[in-house]
């Protein structure tokens, strides 16, 4: 999905905030990846996929908004694309070939080529006109960190910008939505990925762009995934136990629960690893849904689990750097990052569970129970995988890394690609933008080319 219009704006209470063009500026492009991913059509609002089976939940007040995602197979990437590009005549690409330094002239003004080197101990070197840095939004901060032999902070880094503003979409478990009416889990197909018009979507939950601007809150998506009503004989048998340890008292049926647990100690593990695991706490695998196709959801289902995908403000002092480790290649490693909630994401945190509590009751739709103490500071969460930041737009040099073209500030053939030049990185995952920008790079750089051949023609 795109971002949303006030992700590009310039906000009240959020420093850093802004990109160089509106969101309708991008929206063209945005067309032309909707089209690239073989979706259809350019439509994220409830209206464009809701039913009188699969309605949007009805709340009665203006601070809560159902939106959608857009599933795309990823085999557009990994065997469409590549074929094409394979039998592309104008297209040469080189696997397992590592750019290790990007080589300027003598006052950084000018990229000359870019040394590649590879595990076998083999290299070269790479020439050419314009150069088009793509390698994430770690790996593009780290090259141009590794590139200083003519500027020794690193290529584009005058301004000491290069790794800063790294940001992330942290995802925590909120709280419960527990309806008053279970057959709403039968009607609740929108917030699940289900096949529309041969596509894959699923609803969400979020904030109204004014109630974000009235209370200065940053972005928040919210999934709903169903709780079951089901818990195993080893489960159970195992919370008496506890509970029994943590008041000191035998319980009754001593040798049955121990039997039981015993007997699912399999599960039990299972149950306790995913405690304990930030990569396995997710609830299931968002690639395949299908829970509101089952018969009988009002007998399998007791509640919702709300999780939330926040908007993490960017901040200088999150970055990106350089460690003394080494690579197998000889290269520095990038430091652990050093990564920590903001007042203003507690904040956020806490409207965003009040909101929902307020909105749900409102409507009668049943009640909202709280599952992270937000006053600890720390909430448990997971990461979206969303490497979004570090080598920011901005249209001045003094605040950011690349220009509203992409271009890095005073290289003049140099341009980056990807989310590391995201000013905000709002709430919504960042494959969509990240394309848009690509293609719109892509149309830049055919001008500069054309520009250049003009040039070349006349002299």
């Amino acid at each position: 999905m795109p971002l949303d219009k006030i992700d590009f704006e310039k906000r009240d209470g959020l420093p850093y905030s802004g990109w160089p063009f509106s969101k309708s500026h991008l929206d063209p492009f945005y067309e032309r990846a909707q089209h690239l991913c073989r979706l259809r059509p350019f439509a994220y609002d409830a209206e464009d996929w809701e039913d009188e089976q699969t309605p949007r939940l009805p709340f009665a007040g203006s601070r809560i908004a159902t939106t959608t995602y857009q599933f795309a197979p990823r085999k557009i990437f990994t065997h469409e694309l590549r074929s094409e590009i394979r039998r592309s005549e104008n297209i040469t690409t080189y696997l397992n070939a590592n750019v290790v330094e990007i080589e300027t002239d003598d006052i950084a003004k000018t990229v000359t080529r870019v040394r590649v080197a590879c595990f076998q101990g083999n290299g070269f070197w790479v020439k050419a006109k314009v150069f088009i840095l793509a390698t994430g939004g770690i790996e593009n901060a780290r090259l141009l960190l590794l590139s200083n032999k003519t500027q020794n902070v690193g290529l584009g880094n005058q301004h000491d910008l290069v790794g800063r503003f790294f940001m992330e979409h942290p995802v925590v478990r909120l709280g419960m939505f527990i309806p008053s009416e279970r057959q709403i889990f039968n009607s609740a197909g929108l917030y699940d990925i289900r096949w529309t018009n041969n596509i894959p979507v699923m609803g969400k939950l979020s904030l109204t762009k004014e109630v974000m601007r009235r209370q200065q809150l940053l972005n928040s998506y919210l999934l709903l995934v169903p709780k079951s009503i089901y818990e195993s004989p080893a489960i159970k048998s195992l919370k008496v136990l506890l509970s029994s340890i943590r008041h000191a008292e035998v319980p009754k049926d001593l040798l049955k629960h121990l039997n039981s647990a015993i007997g699912g100690i399999d599960e039990i593990v299972t149950r306790i690893y995913r405690r304990v695991s930030n990569v396995k706490e997710f609830p299931y695998d968002l690639s395949h849904g299908g829970w509101s196709h089952c018969q009988g959801n009002e007998k399998r289902f007791r509640a919702f689990q709300v999780w939330s995908a926040t908007e993490q403000p960017p901040n200088p002092d999150i970055r990106v750097m350089l460690s003394d480790e080494r690579d197998r290649l000889g290269l520095r490693k990038i430091q652990p990052l050093r990564w920590h909630w903001s007042d203003l994401e507690i904040h956020s945190l806490q409207q965003v569970q009040e909101i929902l509590r307020e909105e749900i009751e409102h409507a009668g739709l049943g009640q909202f129970q709280s599952l992270v103490a937000l006053d600890r500071r720390k909430p448990k969460c997971v990461g979206g995988r969303h490497h979004m930041g570090t080598t920011r737009m901005h249209i001045d040099p003094k605040q950011g890394v690349v220009d509203e073209n992409c271009r890095v500030h005073g290289v003049s053939n140099l341009f980056i690609a990807g989310s590391s030049v995201f000013p905000t990185g709002g709430a919504a995952n960042p494959t969509l933008t990240i394309i848009a920008l690509a293609i719109r790079l892509a149309d830049r750089v055919k001008t500069v080319m054309m520009a250049s051949d003009a040039v070349a023609m006349y002299r």
